[in-house]
């Protein structure tokens, strides 16, 4: 019964870690030039970021060699600002953009780096473990109509829901 529980507790730790299988990480991905503010275009809703405005994303270097995420966003509904704080490590190595983030202790989720302007990273388009996760970063708070459009294509072409994305406000 141990060994039982054990098992069934290690599976749901690890159990989203996985990508759609439509997704492929990014290589050549360089961690110092993705360090830094972003700012969220597009999302499919999750109650975690249900109602928020002016989302951003701020990743940083840990002494670990991890990465630390801020992500916070406006709640209109009661004029706050709401904030999670959380840590990220490779799954792989460090120039695949396929990374495993956690907000809530020992639990881990994929954080799929699947597209990504290579020149400036200007933007990056991000998926989760399956196909209810996905997002469009981008460096400023707006983005070219034709960065939209291929992000649509794109998460249309690998299976994403694109008629449920939340396009954020942006400030």
């Amino acid at each position: 019964m141990r060994k039982l529980l054990l098992s069934i507790v290690s599976l749901t730790l690890v159990g989203c870690l996985g990508m759609p299988q439509t997704v492929q990480p990014v290589k050549d991905f360089k961690l110092d030039n993705y360090l830094g503010q972003w700012y969220e275009i597009a999302r499919l809703d999750h109650s975690f970021e249900r109602g928020l405005s002016q989302v951003t994303a701020e990743y940083t270097l840990r002494k670990d060699g991890g990465v630390s995420v801020l992500n916070r966003g406006y709640y209109a509904a009661t004029k706050e600002w709401k904030e999670a704080e959380g840590k990220a490590y490779f799954v792989n190595s460090p120039d695949e953009g396929y990374l495993k983030v956690s907000f809530f202790g020992p639990f881990y989720g994929s954080y799929v780096v699947f597209e990504l302007e290579k020149e400036n990273y200007e933007y990056a388009f991000v998926s989760g473990p399956n196909n209810d996760y996905l997002w469009l970063l981008s460096r400023s708070p707006r983005v070219s109509a034709d960065i939209i459009e291929r992000f649509e294509q794109l998460a249309k072409q690998k299976g994403f829901d694109i008629e449920q994305l939340i396009y954020v406000e942006q400030e």
